[in-house]
């Protein structure tokens, strides 16, 4: 059963990646601009999950995997104890989810602010550079 909890805690951790990813990725498009076509889906998927209440793909995976590996809960470990209340808050509400849907939102309208200024005053359009 340990490979189960292994393999939730790597989805965990991907979760955790994809959401600092959908976040913050745009800030890695500043200095290499192809991944901005990585990140553009990643931010847009996660600001519609926030706003339409919908539950990430990734989470029913790690629930089945945590049953599977007999788990009862998020107990004990630090994955559980540290990442898991960033990812899953208590008494999350839709209302607190469209939260996080308009922060992803602005976040990632400032940061593209900031791109498209940057790629406009340095006169390179090419985003596969």
């Amino acid at each position: 059963m340990m490979i189960y909890h292994l393999a939730a805690d790597a989805v965990l951790l991907i979760h955790l990646t994809f959401i600092l990813f959908a976040l913050f990725g745009a800030l890695l498009g500043l200095r290499q601009r192809w991944i901005l076509w990585l990140h553009l889906p990643a931010a847009i998927w996660a600001i519609v999950v926030g706003f339409m209440g919908w539950i990430c793909p990734l989470t029913p995976l790690e629930n089945f995997l945590r049953t599977a590996a007999g788990e009862q809960g998020y107990s004990g470990g630090f994955i559980e104890h540290y990442v898991l209340p960033i990812i899953y808050p208590q008494g999350l509400t839709l209302d607190l989810q469209m939260l996080f849907g308009l922060t992803a939102l602005t976040i990632n309208l400032v940061i593209y602010y900031f791109v498209i200024r940057k790629l406009y005053f340095s006169g390179k359009t090419d985003l596969t550079e």
